[in-house]
């Protein structure tokens, strides 16, 4: 019988998702649950965007969770690498095979002409794809090229009639045309695989027999599938799990709800009361009960007990899960402890010491200066911007001008956060002393309190940008419509600075 192995596999391009920590629970739980292994490996092929503090964050988080591991790049293992930047002349092999087996070719079109003919097929009113322009190429013009050092991607080939069939667990058969799938770059000009090749490759010689995923993955799994086949091996056997839905049954996002792991984790949230909540997403205990451990759920497991419908990531259950377990789960001594733990340390207060002794006449005082630094957001409303000397457009503007330059920061000190504000100040014409006041009172609750640069590297990015979104939705929100215009004015300010 096959072992069973399961993988997360998270990309280090942001903060450590509470959804991947949720796709994490369900590939653990159903792994033990059948006696088998849980992996972690790092897909980190988008160079541009990686990087070590992301992988470092992810790591860190999921532990913290107790979603622990018995291979990844931290820990070893006989499947190694388990980092895909650490894989590249592995790929190399595959693709080269592909190609000699006609199942790939060489594509040297440049992004200008891709961008021409994605132009002429939405002005067609046609499917967005390649449209196969080098497969015409002859062996005599490709040696050519390569031989005059033109850049290439290498892009797969699909078939053009039929359907693919994808045998999930929970959803039965998914047909999907293979007229919908495109014709996939494998190998990017860089020399690193994509996405698709490379789990490919790495499921197979990591002997993953199971695939737990997000559904957004479904319409690319036919792609995979073909590589399976084109290779001779068997696929996985997929799972793909409903969405986390915001309140209204959109995707979870970061818009409308905090989905960073480490902001809960700063907020006082328990490990063990949010992996119990993300347990709860779409699955069921057999009595129906609702606190449980990852040991408890791993035992009662049944992957065919996941519902399909799309699990609310709702903040007040979360609230009142991790109410319960500092209730009915500490001893006074033991709720002492967490709090130690958490922020109320030394090696955390030390670091605010210096931010009071300027300000505070008597001891009394640095609580009341320091407090906000152990909330999770301030008790801000509309009145509390009234000191601010902005229009309302001009502030919502500018907080998410500060947003969005600080949610691309990935190097997060007092200097690199002054100069994204100073940035934005710079770009909107707003005086930085403007600027300033709307950010103290997001970021502290107040206008008058310690420094609020400091308080920002303090509390880290994660707290920072929650606190600033929290901040734009008790100013009323900005439409989707006004967000694109203001994306559209911010990526103009960053391609002028």
């Amino acid at each position: 019988m096959t072992k069973i192995r399961t993988r997360i596999a998270p990309s280090p391009t942001g903060d450590p998702h509470v959804g991947t920590a949720y796709i994490a629970l369900f590939n653990k739980v159903f792994a033990e649950s059948q006696g088998g292994e849980f992996i972690l490996r790092i897909e980190d092929t988008d160079q541009a965007r990686s990087t070590a503090e992301s992988e470092q964050a992810i790591l860190d988080s999921l532990n913290w969770l107790g979603l622990n591991w018995a291979e990844g790049p931290d820990v070893g293992g006989p499947h190694g690498p388990y980092r895909q930047s650490d894989r590249k002349d592995i790929y190399q092999k595959y693709v080269n095979q592909l190609i000699d087996d006609g199942h790939a070719f060489r594509c040297f079109c440049s992004n200008e002409r891709l961008d021409e003919v994605r132009e002429q097929q939405r002005a067609n009113g046609e499917d967005i794809g390649y449209d196969g322009h080098c497969l015409s190429l002859s062996e005599a013009d490709i040696q050519q090229k390569l031989d005059a050092g033109e850049e290439h991607v290498v892009r797969m080939k699909v078939p053009t009639e039929g359907t693919c069939v994808i045998k999930d667990v929970l959803r039965g058969d998914v047909e999907i045309d293979w007229k919908q799938i495109d014709m996939q770059v494998l190998m990017k000009s860089d020399g690193l695989p994509t996405y698709h090749l490379a789990s490919v490759v790495d499921d197979h010689l990591m002997e993953i027999s199971h695939i737990l995923r997000g559904e957004e993955w479904i319409s690319s799994t036919p792609k995979q599938i073909a590589l399976y086949q084109y290779f001779g091996w068997t696929p996985p056997v997929y799972v793909h799990l409903p969405l986390l839905r915001n309140a209204d049954k959109s995707k979870l996002s970061k818009r409308k709800n905090p989905t960073s792991i480490t902001y809960y984790r700063e907020l006082g949230i328990l490990p063990e009361a949010l992996v119990n909540f993300l347990g709860m997403m779409g699955w069921t205990m057999p009595e129906g009960e609702e606190v449980f451990s990852v040991a408890d759920m791993a035992k009662a497991f049944d992957v065919n007990r996941i519902s399909l419908g799309g699990p609310v990531f709702d903040l007040e259950k979360l609230n009142w899960l991790n109410g319960k377990y500092l209730r009915e789960m500490h001893t006074p001594e033991q709720l002492l402890q967490r709090l130690l733990d958490w922020k109320f340390n030394a090696e955390f207060v030390t670091q605010l010491m210096p931010l009071a002794q300027t300000r505070a006449e008597t001891l009394g005082d640095i609580a009341g200066l320091l407090g906000f630094f152990f909330q999770g957001n301030p008790e801000i409303n509309e009145e509390s911007f009234a000191p601010v000397k902005l229009e309302e457009d001009e502030l919502k503007k500018a907080l998410q001008f500060v947003l969005w330059r600080l949610e691309a920061q990935r190097h997060w000190s007092k200097d690199n956060i002054f100069a994204d504000i100073k940035a934005v100040a710079d770009g909107t014409g707003i005086k930085l002393r403007d600027l300033n006041t709307p950010i103290f009172i997001a970021i502290t609750g107040s206008t008058a309190s310690v420094s609020v640069m400091d308080a920002m590297a303090i509390l880290g990015p994660d707290m920072t940008r929650g606190r600033l979104r929290h901040a734009l939705t008790v100013l009323g929100g900005i439409g989707k419509k006004k967000l694109k215009s203001l994306e559209k004015e911010f990526r103009q300010l960053g391609a002028e600075a």
